[in-house]
């Protein structure tokens, strides 16, 4: 599967962005999905998953009640909600997908999954 992901830019703190990334290539629905991020100087650090069954969610608590995961399996996308930015989530965020077993399965680990998309820039200004 290939991953496409976008929506990222500049924000205020305290602002919302709406990331988005496109799946093409397989059935979507097969695929549990996640988002990780990456700021400089740092390692990929998890943010949120859902499962493959759209029914199971999971955040870091960095961004609890702050971000929200979400697909539309017709149009073979995930998406991010994150609102009340601060300028510590300034990162690229990457989405990532892998075929998932368990119908309710998350995946937090960036070694569990299979596929990335490219990566989408996210800047928060203080």
């Amino acid at each position: 599967v290939q991953l496409q992901a976008s929506g990222g830019g500049l924000v205020q703190a305290g602002g919302s962005l709406r990331l988005a990334c496109v799946a093409s290539g397989r059935t979507f629905s097969i695929y549990a999905m996640g988002w990780f991020r990456q700021a400089p100087g740092k390692e990929r650090e998890f943010v949120a998953a859902i499962s493959s069954s759209r029914t199971t969610t999971y955040y870091a608590d960095s961004v609890k009640g702050r971000f929200t995961v979400s697909t539309d399996n017709a149009k073979n996308t995930v998406y991010l909600q994150m609102n009340s930015l601060k300028p510590e989530d300034a990162a690229v965020y990457y989405c990532a997908a892998v075929h998932a077993a368990g119908y309710y399965r998350l995946f937090s680990g960036a070694a569990e999954y299979q596929y990335w998309g490219q990566g989408t820039q996210v800047t928060v200004s203080s």
